[in-house]
């Protein structure tokens, strides 16, 4: 990825030189609108813009932490595919297809589209035709002689009108790269969007097959502590235990119940999640099972990857709002210069409408206008600092984006290790408390052990599996999220 740089802001510090002469003299209305011209651009010079200069500047990849010679895996756009469920990818297809807050988002491109449309509209010549109809009494005692004074006439006019702005320099250009920009940014939010909510339904799919995972788990532990408590009833009558052990082995069994209660629990508040984030009602997803493979290991660099991170559309977006706003700088700057716009227009005019149509009643004019910056300057260096000051909170956004990205991805890196470690030491826990749950039962049917140690070192094991499943379900959501981290994946060609 490499850091934006944003593009000289500030425009020529001297207007186009003006053709050389020729032996022919010129037309005296164009020797006229040259030393005009000549005139404004001495004359703008009052409109100074000297010590107004944007500070901030983005961030250097090793000041942020990256290595740009690093690369990642390429990320699939449809990477909840891996996942091998197609009931998950139904739900998030359809989500990204009915999302309300993802039309909100399409809703801001298409307005950032027609503010593109409304800057190109305004480079090219503007042209527009009126006509009006008036009944008017001209005053005896004015200044308009006879036959009119005194006379109540009726006026009419059909009249053809135009005009052209030339963008000398360049402040209309400026405008549509900045608009330009706006739509890219809103492009890449919306790419956000979407990546955030298929990453929030990926993970809530997680969750759902980890509790229920864990039911199936608890249900097992309530039938063990069932035969925990009637093997202790039966050694009560027997009168080789107490009744101390019996109420014990009674007051596990509700424990259990109420374990399961709260999974139940939490298995209905995340299917109405999924349900509220692919757009349909609480109650669309009551009979969802999920049955993604919480041992699936989603293809993940092993370093905070330069081109991934630039793909990644909060970072992406905040580039784009730099450019944006170097587009509005480099507007305000041409605002110093001179302004010229032609204007022209040929129609008809009359009072008395029998006479609109007949000879004489032409009329065509023909005109430029000059808007010069002699005595705004404070008004437009206002204007400057506040564009200036514009750009360098979008260059100060992009900084705290590129340091929240590379934080967000290196914290789920370790996370990532960490957890894989910590699977490694459960392994072992789980693989003794089996052992040590065969070698139980073994004594038990050599007759050399009772039930209870069988019952009891099969909840040691039940406990382990409880502990599998919750990193499994942890290891897969924190790839997830790391996918999302990076990009959420972006096809390659997506940045900017």
């Amino acid at each position: 990825m490499s850091l934006l740089t944003p593009p000289p802001s500030t425009p020529p510090s001297t207007p186009p030189s003006t053709p050389p002469s020729t032996p022919t003299r010129p037309p005296a209305g164009c020797t006229g609108a040259l030393c005009c011209l000549a005139a404004a651009v001495l004359l703008s010079a009052c409109a100074s813009r000297q010590g107004i200069e944007a500070t901030a500047r983005p961030l250097a990849p090793a000041r942020a932490g990256l290595d740009p010679a690093a690369t990642g895996p390429a990320l699939a756009p449809d990477w909840w595919r891996s996942l091998g469920d197609p009931a998950l990818n139904e739900l998030i297809e359809r989500a990204l297809r009915e999302q309300p807050s993802l039309r909100v988002a399409q809703a801001r491109v298409a307005r950032a589209e027609a503010a593109v449309a409304a800057e190109q509209a305004d480079t090219g010549p503007q042209t527009s035709a009126t006509g009006d109809l008036t009944g008017q009494r001209y005053t005896a005692n004015g200044a308009v002689p006879p036959p009119l004074a005194g006379s109540v006439r009726s006026a009419g006019t059909l009249q053809l009108q135009g005009g052209w702005e030339f963008d000398f320099f360049g402040r209309h250009r400026a405008a549509i790269e900045a608009a330009t920009g706006g739509v890219r940014a809103a492009q890449a939010e919306l790419a956000a969007a979407r990546a955030v909510l298929a990453s929030g339904l990926a993970r809530g799919w997680v969750q759902l097959g980890r509790l229920q995972e864990q039911r199936a788990i608890l249900q097992q532990t309530l039938r063990q502590r069932e035969s925990l408590r009637a093997l202790t009833q039966q050694r009560v009558q027997a009168g080789l235990d107490t009744a101390l052990a019996l109420r014990l082995a009674e007051g596990a069994l509700p424990e259990a119940r109420q374990q399961i209660e709260q999974v139940d629990e939490q298995i209905m508040l995340t299917r109405q999640a999924l349900a509220a984030l692919s757009a349909q009602p609480p109650q669309a997803l009551a009979a969802l099972n999920a049955t993604a493979d919480a041992r699936a290991r989603l293809p993940l660099p092993t370093a905070v990857p330069a081109d991934l991170l630039g793909r990644r559309p909060d970072v992406a977006a905040a580039r784009w709002r730099i450019e944006a706003a170097s587009g509005e700088v480099r507007s305000t700057h041409a605002l110093f210069y001179p302004n010229v716009n032609l204007r022209a227009f040929a129609g008809l005019s009359s009072i008395g409408l029998d006479r609109l149509l007949r000879a004489g009643s032409e009329q065509a004019g023909v005109g430029a206008a000059l808007h010069l910056p002699i005595f705004e300057a404070g008004g437009l260096r206002a204007k400057l600092r506040a564009r200036t000051a514009d750009l360098d909170a979008a260059v100060e956004s992009y900084n705290a984006a590129v340091i929240e990205a590379v934080r967000e991805v290196a914290d789920l890196l370790g996370s990532l290790d960490a957890g894989a470690r910590q699977q490694e030491q459960q392994a072992q826990a789980q693989a003794a408390a089996e052992a040590a749950h065969a070698l139980a039962e073994q004594r038990y049917r050599a007759g050399l052990g009772n039930r209870l140690v069988v019952l009891a070192s099969e909840g040691g094991v039940l406990q382990q599996q409880r502990q599998a499943a919750d990193l499994r379900a942890r290891q897969l959501d924190i790839q997830i999220a790391l996918i999302k981290a990076l990009g959420g994946g972006q096809p390659a060609d997506a940045g900017p």
